[in-house]
Formats: structure tokens, sequence, C-alpha cells
């Protein structure tokens, strides 16, 4: 359990972020075209977790832009969003942003990559949906 704040407020996790240096948990998400990837189909690159809430939010919104425009420069590097949206929500907003250096995926079908990961608030107003995390994993 980590221990977060929004908005000032205190806020628990479930779980706890995979510690530096550790192997990385595998993961099942699904992407906009509904086919699932793991970490394994990312095998012999570096992966950027941009983990967040909601592609619905500005903050989040903004997070996706930048790793999109930051991704192109990032050789043998892969940026995967993760959130909980609808992969529905994700290709409407990838679609409208020009976002096509960002692989946007959804925890819809299995619902363990927050636990995991140690990202699922636990409380308040955004219970059950995932904090901003960036993780970094080597290849």
């Amino acid at each position: 359990m980590a221990k977060i704040t929004f908005k000032n407020n205190p806020i628990n996790t479930v779980g706890t972020l995979p510690a530096v240096g550790s192997k990385a948990p595998d993961f099942k998400l699904t992407k906009t075209d509904l086919s699932d990837v793991s970490l394994k189909d990312f095998a012999g690159k570096k992966v950027i977790l941009n983990i967040f809430p909601s592609i619905d939010t500005g903050v989040c919104a903004t997070s996706v832009r930048k790793f999109n425009t930051e991704a192109g420069a990032l050789p043998n590097t892969v940026v995967v969003g993760v959130s909980k949206d609808l992969p529905f929500a994700h290709k409407r907003f990838c679609g409208a942003e020009g976002i096509n250096n960002v692989v946007t995926t959804s925890d819809l079908r299995e619902g363990s990559f927050g636990k995991a990961y140690g990202v699922t608030m636990s409380e308040g107003p955004l219970a059950g949906l995932f904090s901003r995390s960036v993780v970094v994993i080597d290849e």
C-alpha cells in the first residue's frame, strides 16, 4: 500500500509499486482494437508505463499528449498508456488528438494490473481508478 494525495487529501492504494531493480509483473491489457497485449509482447524494448485515472481528465490527457511527442525520439522504447477507461474512449481520444506514438491500453478484462503495480486507489472520490504513475521497465 502506498499513500498518495488527491487535492491535498491522503489516499491509500492497493498493493505496492514494483521495487527499483525488481522484475516487473507481467500484465494483460486491452488495446483500442480490443486485442490483448502483455509485457512479453514488448520483449527486447524499454517500456514506459504512463498510468493514469482517465484519459478524459485534463492532466491525464496532457500527459498522453506529452508522451506522444517525446516517444518518437526514444530509440528501442515503447510508451504504454494504462487506465481503466474503455478502449473506445482511448480510440476516440487518440484519433482526435493524432496520438500515434503511445499504445493506449485498458485494464478492462483482467482487472489485476492495478494491484500488481500498486496503483489502484482504494479510497477517495476516484477509488477504483489508477493513480497517476510512471514506471520505466528496462529491456
